[in-house]
């Protein structure tokens, strides 16, 4: 039994928008629900009444009303939702024109810069006329390559406004890496920065845009933004022009949203790509907002009270689930560059100095903070800080632990948990219900997740393949460049029919919590006994001799035998000692078939660009097969030091 943590006060309960969206449910359709494992049940098994609710408690703006929630609720994939609509994403987010903050940005070794909604507004109606002007139209691709930054929130709202289709990487993407996502779908417009500062350094952007450009020949427009220095020589770059030199100089413009259907796109994202070409993930306008509105008003209990955080990039769905919350009202805090310079605890100063109410971030760096010895909690006044936010791997017991030891006690932890697919979560926090370590708060509403056995059987407290087993409007309406969905049926629906399969390995208990073991493609069979490789993270996070690891499983001998790579501090050594240390600790805290066949000390593990371990791709160095996107690494020499390792060739 998982140890409760953190349990929210009846006071807090009554106050969440959970709570009052539940009295709405029960207003509306006669019901006494009083507590979450109920109102969760009724809203998977009646998907259409939830989100016809949830379209009125979140205030959805529209010009035209739906005609019908869902055609046909059994339907996946295909499912049509909230026909007859038209609305407008921006304009739902630029709901507020006042003079509350929108945004905080701070980027590495900078003074803050702040923004208000009405100064917001006046900025997206500025470049959208621009994009107006140049002919952009709906269904036009407009894309970003920029810092997290607010001209990236700008551009994106403004071509939303206009209902072009937005797509975004971030600037630590390789050449060949941002030509195989933006290459696929050609935009017309592309906006950059000049620059941008890592670890101290500043890094200059623009000769690896001349070098892009050279390949995407549709783009007929580069925009400029200024960051690391005021004016940049745009002379390199064809077409390019300052961002106040394409800004409309006129203020007080009224932005014209484009009224467009529910299903019109709005993002298109991608899949890691480190096992091919990445697929290209369209995402619609009213699925996302429906989604994400359901998510930070109902899971993390968002208002206009509220300072939001969210450590990520331009490259991470994590940004554009943060953009959402300017629907809500919030101030949105954006900050830019490493999160340990100039010292470790820079993101929790930042927390101090902005009262920031909701801190998200990744499990890595929750890890990554464990090592470095800081303590938020005492080093710095966390008084107005609520909840904290977890995601990108799953998060060991002993992050959860940290978290309420060294940053709050009194805080909602919520590890949660999706992907870039649904551009959303299965699985993550709830407002009414405590908090137990190493386990997700529940699943979301009106996701009909369940766990599957090798049978296909749905099973409690037993691990299982991830599915969900309803359609949601947040679901891909196609992959780009995939006509007749056979790609997009071949990710999700080729192994159940009529039912999502996500790839997680996880397990859900009897009170609704969940557990994530790590992707299901990665999940060890040594003597065909299936484990997720979290399992042994957790442990050997454990051990202070050891920096980072990661675990494959390798084909040997007609089995499957457990190969576990080590880094160790510089200057330390793996000795038989210490293996064997590694091989008990593993045996004592979870059993005999999690003890690695082999132990091998590595100079470095390999993480995507969002920090998330790339088991797949070091399985397929050993296996001697290629990684076809190296660009989607952040680290991709380190895949060298895995080949052709004499150890792994012998009994």
């Amino acid at each position: 039994m998982s140890k409760m943590l953190w349990k929210p006060s009846e006071e807090s309960i009554r106050q969440s928008n959970m709570y009052r969206f539940m009295q709405l449910v029960n207003a509306r359709h006669n019901r006494t629900f009083e507590e979450f494992p109920l109102l969760y049940r009724w809203s998977v098994d009646h998907i259409d009444d939830f989100w016809a609710l949830m379209w009125e408690f979140a205030g959805i703006i529209h010009s035209a009303p739906y005609q019908e929630v869902v055609d046909d609720p059994a339907k996946m994939p295909g499912a049509r939702w909230f026909s007859g609509a038209r609305l407008n994403f921006a304009e739902n987010l630029l709901r507020y024109r006042d003079e509350r903050t929108a945004l905080i940005f701070k980027g590495e070794g900078q003074s803050c810069i702040r923004m208000t909604y009405a100064q917001l507004y006046d900025e997206v109606a500025r470049i959208a006329r621009s994009l107006r002007d140049m002919g952009i139209q709906p269904g036009d691709r407009v894309v970003g390559f920029m810092p997290n930054m607010p001209q990236a929130m700008i551009a994106m709202l403004a071509a939303a406004s206009i209902g072009a289709v937005w797509s975004s990487c971030s600037p630590d993407f390789g050449i060949k890496g941002v030509l195989d996502r933006f290459g696929q779908i050609q935009p017309r417009v592309i906006f950059t920065a000049n620059g941008y500062f890592f670890k101290g350094r500043k890094i200059d952007s623009l000769p690896r845009m001349a070098d892009i450009l050279k390949e995407l020949r549709t783009v007929e427009r580069v925009v400029v933004a200024p960051y690391t220095d005021s004016a940049s020589d745009i002379r390199g770059l064809p077409n390019g022009v300052h961002w106040s030199d394409f800004r409309c100089p006129e203020s007080g413009l009224e932005i014209d949203f484009e009224q467009l259907p529910f299903e019109h796109p709005l993002y298109i994202m991608y899949s890691s790509g480190t096992t091919g070409l990445p697929k290209c993930m369209v995402q619609s306008a009213g699925g996302i907002l429906i989604h994400h509105l359901k998510e930070l008003m109902l899971h993390t209990d968002l208002t206009r009270r509220d300072t939001v955080f969210y450590f990520t990039t331009c490259g991470w769905m994590m940004w554009n689930w943060l953009t959402s919350a300017l629907a809500v009202g919030a101030a949105l805090s954006l900050y830019d560059g490493n999160p340990f310079h100039p010292h470790p605890g820079v993101l929790w100063e930042m927390a101090q100095d902005e009262k920031i109410t909701v801190f998200g971030t990744s499990a890595g760096y929750i890890g990554a903070l464990m090592a470095s010895g800081v303590k938020p909690g005492k080093q710095y006044d966390l008084a107005r800080l609520r909840a904290i936010l977890s995601t990108g791997s799953p998060l060991s017991v002993e992050g959860f632990e940290f978290v309420y030891q060294h940053i709050k006690s009194d805080l909602q932890l919520a590890s949660i948990s999706g992907g870039t697919d649904l551009n959303g979560c299965f699985a993550l926090g709830n407002p009414m219900g405590p908090v137990y370590a190493g386990e997700l708060q529940c699943r979301g509403l009106a996701m009909d997740v369940h766990a599957f056995d090798s049978e296909g059987r749905s099973v409690i407290n037993q691990q299982g393949e991830l599915v969900c087993c309803k359609p949601f409007p947040s679901m891909p309406i196609y992959f780009w460049d995939d006509p007749e969905g056979k790609k997009y049926f071949g990710a999700y629906f080729g192994v159940y029919p009529n039912i999502w399969r996500h790839g997680d390995f996880i397990e859900i208990n009897e009170r609704g919590g969940v557990v994530i073991y790590g992707r299901s493609d990665a999940t060890l069979n040594p003597g065909g006994v299936r484990i997720g490789t979290s399992e042994i993270y957790s442990i050997v996070a454990l051990m202070p001799e050891i920096v980072d690891s990661v675990v494959i499983g390798q084909n040997w001998k007609n089995d499957v035998r457990v190969i576990l790579f080590v880094q160790l501090p510089e200057g330390e050594t793996l000795g038989e000692t210490l293996k064997q240390k590694i091989r008990e600790t593993i045996r004592t805290l979870a059993s005999p078939r999690h003890v690695p066949a082999k132990i091998v000390a590595v100079p470095g593990i390999p993480y995507t660009l969002n920090m998330k371990k790339v088991e797949m791709a070091v399985k397929k160095v050993i296996d001697g097969k290629p990684v076809l996107n190296r660009d989607a690494l952040s680290n991709p020499d380190i895949l060298a030091f895995y080949a052709n390792i004499r150890e792994l060739q012998e009994d």
